[in-house]
């Protein structure tokens, strides 16, 4: 079982550029794209990161596992 997240999909409806999405978030650009090419697991300062920039959202809304 894998954690996959939903932030990429979330972050086009509010953040409008890359650099204020890792910039809400608290993370570098180098681990954003490393979780979004699936280089890198999810790590808690992703999670941190994603429930800072996403804060009406549960994590739930924000994660979800999946069996690949």
């Amino acid at each position: 079982m894998k954690l996959k997240t939903r932030v990429f999909e979330l972050c086009n409806g509010r953040y409008q550029k890359l650099s204020d999405l890792v910039q809400a978030m608290g993370i570098s650009y180098d681990l954003y794209y490393r979780v979004r090419r699936g280089e890198s697991g999810i790590n808690g300062r992703f999670i941190i990161g994603a429930a800072k920039a996403f804060p009406g959202y549960k994590l739930d809304d924000l994660f979800y596992v999946s069996e690949d």
